[in-house]
Order: structure tokens, then sequence, then C-alpha cells
């Protein structure tokens, strides 16, 4: 009688021990990626990335998403890039090396083009907001673009600058980057079509500070305006140097000077004159936009900039994805993504068949007290 109770008593300690056991294995660690400069002249722009990533980690944790009957929670591996395509090759082997599943990010098309590559080979799936229009033409199955292409971003910008302002002559500059090349590429050709004349074309590089000799040689060719291809580090400093030189024309960029790191490089000369255009509708025109805005401030102390949205927007379709697939492996989410239908705090993500935005509205700024503000989304 004894052994018999003892055994009894065994088997419902056992069996007590599974709801705790089954329990712990409810929970199910996936890894994400995270590539942006975190240092560097564009540390601003990549810590802008990151916070909106984490925005979007903690809200997924805190729901959180249950997938192929276990709860998940993200853990988010970040590399600093520096804005360099070899490091960011290394920080792309990196990434694959520890096991992530999905990687929001790159932001520079310079890094995103050869890491992309890793990303690939490796079967993770990318969720990026580089523009330059190679980067999707590449035919990689599992890499998406979440945000708009150069082609959308220099030619809006060009459209506006015809349409809208009126000009006539424009000197291009840009920076070498994939970026910049392709941004100055796409806004020449539209302003072209639309009768504006490239009066000069200049090429500097993305570590460059003094632009004395270029703007020197523009002003001799007396233009309505300048394009910079390019970022806030080398936007900044040209228009306050072209304010010291007395060339009073309009600065226009596209989403890479759209940000308040313009205000802070180019101090009082970044006023009125300075246009840019950024992917996505204007965020205080919808609640969501507004919402998400607002958290931001009061978590990290500092207004959203550019892609900090994004990055957010970018977590969540991944987040979505996976539900969808019921699976947390690229193979099996990534053809989900391809075919989703989501609307973001940006706006309506919907991929063609190359993964880039079938729409993609893009929002024209301009500067005012040092800091870009939606004038239309164009």
């Amino acid at each position: 009688m004894f052994k018999r109770v003892s055994g009894l008593n065994l088997i419902a300690a056992s069996l007590a021990l599974i709801p705790a056991f089954a329990m712990a294995q409810e929970t199910q660690v996936v890894k994400i990626g995270f590539s942006s400069p975190l240092t560097g002249p564009q540390a601003s722009a990549g810590k802008d990335n990151q916070g909106g990533l984490m925005m979007a980690v903690e809200r997924l944790n805190a729901q959180p998403i249950t997938v192929g009957g276990k709860k998940i929670k993200f853990e988010v591996i970040a590399e600093d890039d520096q804005a360099d395509p070899k490091s960011g090759v290394a920080a792309a082997q990196k990434l694959a090396d520890q096991g992530i599943k999905a990687i929001v990010g790159p932001y520079n098309s310079g890094v995103t083009i050869p890491a992309s590559r890793v990303f690939n080979d490796a079967g993770i799936v990318v969720a990026t907001v580089a523009s330059n229009p190679k980067i999707t033409q590449q035919g990689f199955a599992t890499l998406f673009r979440v945000a708009a292409s150069d082609s959308q971003l220099g030619g809006k910008m060009a459209l506006y600058a015809a349409k809208e302002l009126k000009l006539k002559r424009v000197s291009v500059i840009d920076d070498r980057t994939a970026y910049g090349q392709g941004l100055a590429e796409e806004f020449s050709k539209v302003a072209k079509a639309n009768g504006l004349e490239v009066v000069s074309k200049d090429f500097t590089n993305d570590k460059a500070t003094d632009f004395t000799a270029i703007l020197t040689s523009i002003k001799g060719k007396k233009p309505d305006a300048v394009f910079i291809g390019g970022y806030a580090p080398q936007g900044g400093p040209i228009k306050r140097q072209m304010k010291q030189l007395g060339i009073d024309v309009v600065l226009m960029g596209g989403d890479g000077i759209c940000s308040p790191e313009m205000g802070r490089l180019g101090g009082d000369a970044i006023g009125e004159s300075v246009y840019c255009t950024q992917g996505g509708t204007m965020l205080d025109k919808a609640k969501e936009g507004k919402v998400f805005a607002d958290d931001y401030q009061k978590k990290f102390g500092r207004p959203a900039e550019t892609y900090a949205v994004s990055f957010y927007d970018g977590m969540m379709l991944i987040a979505e994805a996976m539900k969808k697939a019921n699976s947390v492996e690229p193979k099996q989410f990534g053809p989900e993504l391809a075919k989703i239908s989501y609307k973001g705090v940006a706006g309506q993500y919907d991929f063609d068949a190359n993964h880039d935005l079938k729409q993609s509205p893009v929002t024209v700024y301009r500067f005012k007290n040092g800091l870009p503000v939606p004038l239309t989304s164009y």
C-alpha cells in the first residue's frame, strides 16, 4: 500500500511539473539584426534608426505575439557599420554568424549593396531604407525596401523645383556614395525632362567639410539652386559656406539632409531656402504619426528624425509576416512579407515584384529655424 501511494504521489508530482515545463518552452527568443552608423559623421541618423527599432521591439515584447504556439521575445543585436562598405560587410557577417532571422537596416546604400549579398547567402530577411535603385535590382528573394527609392526621392524634388518653385538653372553636387550618386542622377534626369537646366555637376566625398572651391566655381555659373546628393554632414556646411560666399540661392536635397542635423551643422544658414524630400506621408497629419512622434520624444528626449518611423514599421512588418507564416524561419515568413498588405505609421506597405513599395508617397520639407517642416505630400 505504501509503495502504491508513493508511486501515485510520484506520478502526481511529475504531472504537476509538466505545466511549468511547458510554460518555459512557450517563449522563443528570436534574434533581429540592426546595422547603421552609430559612430562617425552619420551617428545621429544611426541612433535615430536604432530608437525606432527599439520602440517596435519593446511594444512587440510587451504584447507578446505568438508564433508556432510559442510566445516570441525579440532580441536586437546591433552593429555599427560606420556608413562604410567594408565595415558594413564585416558587420553583416558578424550578424549572420549570430543566427539572426531578419535585419532592419542597413541605412546607407553604399553599405547595403555589398552587405545584402552576405544576408542573401545566409537566407536572412532584410528590411532596408537604403534608396539606390540597384539594391532591389539584384533579385534577392529575402530583401525588401521599406522606404522610397532614389527615383522617387530625387525625381519628386526635381518636379517640385520645376513646377512649384519655378526654378530654371540648377547646379548638382554629389558625394560619390551609392546613395548620393543615385539621388543626383535621378534628380538630374527628371529635372532635365521638366525644363530645368543642369548648369554644372561637381563631386565631393562623404568625409569632406570644406566646399569653398566647388562653391566658388558654382557661383560663376549663376544657378537658381544647388542640389546636393548626400547627407547632412555635407549639406549643413555647404549651405553655411554658400552664405559666406554670397550664394543666395535655394539648396535642395533628398532624405539624407532631411533632419535636424542640418540645423546643428549649418547654423543660421539653414532656413527657408533649404528644401528636402522624405519618403512617406506627413506624420503630423495622421493620428498614428503624431502618437509615434510624441512617444519617441518622451522615450528618448529628442525628436524622431528621418527614418526612426521606417525602422519601427520595418520591424512591425517582419513580425506580421512571421504571424501570417506561423514561423520565425526566413524561408517561411519571407514569402508572406512579399505579398503582405500592411498599414504602418509611415504609410501603406505593399511590395512589387522587385520588393520595392508599390506606392511610396514623398513629402517635401522646407526648413524653418533649423528644422525640416513638412510642406506637402507630392
